[in-house]
């Protein structure tokens, strides 16, 4: 082994100028994110048509919504160690690729039985690993008093599930079932190429060499793993249960029109996807304890409000949205606080954990909303029961989160003495 030394500020004097290619860098992450994202929800918005035309049950159904969230959402791990090895140079063209084979399966061979699109389905789930792709890739190209922003605005590309949403049904009317896929397959592999071509890591990256055995046991060792997993899975998590789950609450507990519901859920998604940079800048300029704390609040109040099922207008509309504001700004917060307590050369690593337990914790509500309207008839219970959690996330960030990041001084450094890094290459 060779270890080379330099000298490298950690930080930029505040609102110091960011180069075009780190914007760049920053546009080419956010888009790849999205395309994957729309790929690895391809299957939710058939999942009616699925159960008619095969006659599944209800648990069959959810099993394959379920199988390609929950892979994509494992996979996270050791795709984020593997990115924090070979860097997003060589990672998002992999993943983009191989997500390309499922997508055509499932299009031209894989949906004539529920076999067949649990084994699509179960490889789909590479297209959700490419947000641990993308973190550790923007992270590094961006000084520390940014990087909350830019890891905001990629985060923004979970709104590729909305492209998916909006269009698989309707393209599948218009010609075929093959249509949605085999045209994300084209984005895809268009995307892959692209990659291949202009996506450059961050100069000075520092790259690990310990087995990726290791690496993993090192990442569980950090309490920022499991401080940030604990909060994105409230966070986030509560992003993608009320996008799975809030057009059956509202078609079951207000009467809506399944198309009605269907809109109203796309304005809850939209709103948490536009506030997820805003939570991220909000976090460079105050810090993320802070705008966590705020979040948290504000989920509380919305969860106690809407546990008495108010009128859908105004109140509980008001309610809703305050929700999808709150868990966006939220989730983006989450991720500025990885940005700020997390070492340079595990950042992958810890944003596979970090985004295994969000997109986990999206699909425990769902499950826990539907037994208790089964068992009580009333969706009270369990938006208390959210409130709960969210209080408890609430003390848990004003306690232990709190205490880390005054440890680390609050917000990032914003100059002063350039910090020495070892860079560990092979000889």
């Amino acid at each position: 082994m060779v270890q080379q030394s330099k000298s490298k500020s950690d930080s930029s004097p505040s609102g110091a100028p960011v180069s075009g290619r780190a914007w760049l860098m920053l546009a080419l992450a956010t888009v790849g994110f999205a395309v994957n994202f729309w790929a690895w929800a391809l299957l939710s918005p058939l999942g009616p048509r699925f159960k008619d035309s095969l006659d599944l049950t209800s648990f069959q159904q959810s099993l394959l919504v379920a199988v390609p969230v929950v892979v994509g959402s494992l996979g996270r791990i050791p795709v984020g160690a593997l990115t924090d090895r070979f860097g997003g140079r060589v990672m998002f063209p992999i993943v983009s690729a191989a997500t390309i084979v499922p997508v055509l399966y499932l299009g031209l061979a894989g949906h004539s039985s529920l076999t067949q699109l649990l084994i699509g389905g179960f490889f789909l789930g590479i297209g959700g690993t490419a947000f641990a792709v993308g973190v550790p890739l923007v992270n590094a190209w961006f000084p520390p008093e940014r990087r909350g922003m830019a890891i905001g605005v990629f985060g923004a590309g979970m709104g590729g599930t909305a492209i998916s949403a909006l269009t698989t049904v309707k393209l599948v009317d218009a010609n075929s079932m093959s249509t949605p896929f085999v045209i994300t397959a084209v984005v895809l592999a268009a995307y892959a190429v692209v990659a291949a071509l202009l996506l450059r890591d961050a100069p000075g990256r520092i790259v690990p060499t310990e087995p990726l055995g290791r690496r993993l046991a090192a990442t569980a060792r950090l309490s920022i793993t499991w401080q940030a997993a604990a909060l994105y899975a409230v966070a986030f998590g509560g992003y993608v249960a009320f996008s799975v789950y809030l057009p059956t609450y509202l078609k079951t507990g207000y009467g809506l029109t399944q198309a009605d519901a269907a809109n109203r859920m796309a304005g809850f998604v939209l709103l948490a996807v536009a506030m997820r940079p805003i939570g991220g800048w909000l976090s460079d300029r105050l810090d993320p304890a802070r705008v966590l704390a705020g979040s948290l609040t504000v989920v509380v109040a919305g969860a106690l409000i809407q546990s008495f099922t108010p009128p859908l207008a105004p109140l509980g509309t008001v309610a809703f949205l305050s929700m999808a504001a709150a868990l966006g700004a939220g989730s983006g917060a989450t991720f500025a606080l990885v940005a700020l307590l997390t070492p340079a050369n595990k950042v992958g690593s810890v944003t596979g954990v970090v985004g295994a337990a969000g997109g986990l914790g999206g699909f425990v509500p769902p499950l826990v909303m539907g037994s208790l309207y089964g068992e009580y008839g009333t969706y009270a219970a369990g938006l208390a029961l959210l409130a709960i959690v969210a209080a408890a996330a609430l003390a848990y960030t004003l306690t232990s989160v709190r205490a880390a990041v005054e440890g680390r001084g609050g917000k990032p450094r914003t100059g002063g003495r350039p910090e020495t890094r070892t860079v560990e290459t092979t000889a």
